[in-house]
């Protein structure tokens, strides 16, 4: 086989680059620590055969017919709400993603945000910043007890459950959740219940998102679904930004219809350092780090890797999109 040229998009774990290269693939690597522009990364996937990508990079219908040429395009992501996979589809290229890998990291920093919500953590710790860490004040600074509560998730998937074995076996949480279908495998397995989403918002005391980000999906918790939820409740996201319309959040946390959240994802990203989040005691804000552990991310570099190698030397995705394409092949 002529040697394939590989694009990598950003800097990433070296295992991903190592894997290809002994698999004798030619690779270039992206080594300015800053996102490609749209006309770099056009220009740069026109000399390649395949690219090996992150969520940041825009795969739109103008960006796959301008490099319909593209072999494959692996994802260093499980999500791929970036890409356009029905033009990718229509246009025969295969889309690899990582997935299972990153499910427990994602988990832990939902669980952490809930824990550091619930407590006030991040705004704690300003206080001690700003030198007002004075006398003991018996009724000041006061948290919400989560033992015992109900966890609410919307979308049970591998995160969503990774999430609820966490709540059960720390704080016996009762757990409830919402998705397009019921997932009776899990519900065997963890004793969990599907609700309808009018009930998840009524019931729950943490509602945990861990959905993926669609048309059904976009916009869901507004300010109707905020107003149905208890002026106790948590709002958990490390799912996508706009899956929560973030206006409509900080209204519902100013009027205290609830009471607080735990982001790791905002609408739009990055967040701008004077939004008002930042700045209330009972949210957490964390800048996208739901995989970032060294363990997962070398992971997820080789497993976007193998997609590649797979496919050009067993002709097989093994962790594909849009298998369909393969089908036809």
């Amino acid at each position: 086989m002529n040697t394939k040229k590989i694009l990598l998009t950003r800097i990433l774990p070296d295992i991903g680059a190592e894997l290809l290269k002994a698999a004798g693939f030619s690779v270039t690597l992206w080594e300015n620590d800053r996102p490609m522009t749209r006309e770099e990364l056009i220009e740069n996937s026109k000399k390649h055969n395949a690219i090996f990508c992150t969520i940041t990079e825009k795969l739109d219908k103008d960006f796959l017919n301008q490099c319909v040429h593209l072999d494959i395009i692996s994802q260093f992501a499980v999500g791929y709400d970036n890409i356009d996979v029905q033009e990718a589809t229509r246009l025969g290229i295969p889309i690899g993603n990582t997935p299972d890998v990153l499910s427990e990291a994602t988990a832990d920093i939902a669980f952490g945000l809930m824990i550091a919500t619930s407590r006030k953590f991040i705004h704690m710790h300003k206080k001690i910043i700003k030198g007002q860490w004075n006398y003991f004040r018996p009724t000041a600074d006061l948290g919400i007890e989560i033992k015992n509560k109900t966890l609410g998730i919307y979308g049970l998937g591998r995160i969503g459950s990774e999430m609820a074995k966490r709540c059960i076996g720390a704080y016996n949480m009762k757990v409830i959740y919402h998705n397009r279908k019921p997932n009776p495998k899990v519900e065997k397995e963890l004793n969990v219940e599907y609700v309808d989403f009018s009930t998840l918002l009524s019931k729950s005391d943490v509602l945990s998102v861990h959905c993926a980000l669609n048309d059904e999906s976009q916009g869901v918790f507004n300010k109707e679904a905020f107003k149905q939820m208890k002026p106790t409740s948590i709002f958990i996201n490390t799912s996508r930004g706009s899956v929560h319309n973030e206006t409509d959040l900080i209204e519902a946390l100013k009027t205290g219809t609830i009471w607080g959240a735990g982001l790791d994802v905002t609408n739009p990203e990055p967040m701008r350092p004077d939004n008002p989040l930042l700045e209330m005691e009972n949210v957490t804000v964390l800048p996208h780090i739901g995989s970032a552990n060294l363990e997962t991310r070398d992971k997820m570099a080789e497993l976007a890797a193998q997609n590649i190698i797979e496919f050009y030397k067993n002709n097989r995705v093994p962790h594909i999109i849009n298998p369909q394409v393969m089908r036809n092949k």
